[in-house]
């Protein structure tokens, strides 16, 4: 009876504090990541630009959060045709715009090879950026309760622009 108090006690006083303090390191970083996100979103916005300066400063905001993160990039190039095909005809668009996408393996590469990708208006852009490596918090929580296994993800933000 006393090893199955002793045992509740050390539950109570060590275990359960610190899974809480895990879950909220986990809160922290993800309104961190979140921020820096759209920051970083932002920035590509105003400037049209996506410059491996930026890239590598917004990678080092992001893992100040003690975890390891992948960043997938989408973006929507507008390519115009400024063909007459179009029924309602108005000053500045005749024709149909068509839109393609550029991946985050294309992106990437124009980064690692420190080139800048120039965005022009109209395009689209996707940034999301996903934890990688196992938080405190799920390494709780894959011990205790198996509710979260290795290929889920609890941090992760999303922001378009």
């Amino acid at each position: 009876m006393v090893i199955i108090v002793i045992g509740i006690t050390v539950v109570l006083m060590f275990v359960i504090p610190v899974m809480t303090m895990a879950d909220r390191t986990d809160d922290i970083a993800q309104q961190a990541v979140s921020t820096a996100t759209s920051n970083y979103v932002n920035t590509i916005k105003t400037t049209g630009k996506i410059t491996p300066e930026e890239y590598d400063k917004f990678l080092q905001t992001i893992t100040a959060t003690g975890n390891t993160y992948d960043v997938i990039f989408e973006l929507g190039i507008l390519d115009e045709n400024p063909g007459k095909k179009s029924v309602q005809v108005t000053k500045d668009k005749q024709g149909e715009n068509y839109s393609y996408a550029v991946y985050d393996s294309q992106v990437k590469e124009k980064i690692d090879n420190d080139e800048t990708y120039t965005l022009k208006e109209g395009d689209r852009i996707i940034v999301k950026v996903v934890n990688t490596s196992l938080t405190l918090a799920q390494q709780f929580k894959n011990m205790l309760y198996t509710l979260v296994g290795n290929d889920t993800y609890t941090i992760a933000s999303q922001y378009a622009a």
